[in-house]
């Protein structure tokens, strides 16, 4: 690959096209998926990584295979009421998935319930994305902040973690892209 800082047309390209999704990323990675995305070739690297999309298609679905996760790996964690696939959320917002625990007062008692909600985009991803979504919320129930612990709890859940969340941004990018087949 050709550094970046030798070719400043190159450069100057480069900052004129933002990838929004890979914004945290080293200049030379971006590079090289501009360079895939570019010559057309994300969508086949992409297809052949993961060819194969999910059955999960409703709401039940969704909340059951939330808690089978959520069983092996959280036992002992908070119970989860609800999981559904949402279509208000906003994925250039960053908000792929949400967690949030609606308290109520109930008698003399607070009662919270967790919820989770995933961006409806992943209704037709590739089944690895929604697992790595999924593994992320399921992360908030025991840590609040992204910080090294809940990192290393999504790398317990998910072993691939950061090179599906990777992935993930490539296939968000490649399915923003105009001309593109959405997929």
């Amino acid at each position: 690959m050709i550094p970046a800082a030798r070719y400043p047309l190159r450069r100057y390209r480069a900052a004129m096209d933002p990838l929004p999704y890979l914004a945290g990323y080293p200049a030379d990675v971006q590079m090289r998926v501009r360079a895939l995305r570019d010559d057309g070739r994300l969508g086949d690297y992409l297809e052949r990584r993961y060819p194969d999309p999910h059955a999960i298609r409703n709401d039940r679905q969704l909340y059951d295979y939330v808690q089978a996760l959520k069983d092996r790996h959280l036992r002992q964690s908070t119970p989860l009421h609800k999981a559904i696939y949402d279509g208000k959320l906003q994925v250039l917002k960053h908000a792929l998935g949400t967690h949030t625990t609606i308290s109520r007062v109930q008698g003399g008692r607070l009662k919270a319930n967790r919820e989770i909600r995933i961006a409806s985009v992943f209704r037709e991803a590739p089944a690895p994305f929604l697992e790595m979504i999924v593994v992320h919320e399921l992360a908030h129930l025991k840590e609040s902040d992204h910080n090294r612990a809940f990192y290393n709890l999504c790398t317990h859940m998910s072993p691939d973690y950061h090179q599906l969340e990777f992935d993930l941004r490539l296939y968000l990018m490649h399915r923003d892209t105009p001309n593109t087949m959405q997929g």
